[in-house]
């Protein structure tokens, strides 16, 4: 069996928004066909003023992706806890998560995708 979570940080060289959208895709697109059940993206959280437009964009991209079927869900990082409806469904699905490192950590830098 392969990865449970792949890391996608695309904050790291600061891209710009429709780059970071280009990179985005092109993780969803490869997890599926490699069957990787969830990626963590590390999109930042705005301090600097530019993950918070990576941030927005790329969760308004994940909200069509899901309504297109492309994504089954997506979980933002300040969500990502056990009192978390989606976040328990996620662990119940795939236990190895509940020692994911970011786990109750509210951590607005990041968006669980899960496939």
């Amino acid at each position: 069996m392969g990865k449970t979570i792949e890391v996608l940080n695309i904050k790291g060289d600061m891209p710009t928004v429709e780059e970071a959208r280009r990179r985005l895709l092109d993780a969803i697109k490869s997890a599926r066909s490699r069957s990787v059940p969830v990626l963590k993206v590390i999109h930042g959280y705005g301090s600097s003023g530019v993950g918070g437009q990576l941030r927005s964009a790329l969760r308004k991209s994940l909200a069509r992706r899901r309504k297109e079927g492309v994504i089954a869900e997506f979980i933002f990082g300040e969500a990502w806890s056990a009192f978390d409806e989606r976040t328990r469904a996620c662990l119940e699905q795939h236990p190895a998560l509940r020692t994911d490192v970011d786990l109750e950590r509210s951590n607005e830098g990041m968006t669980i995708v899960v496939m």
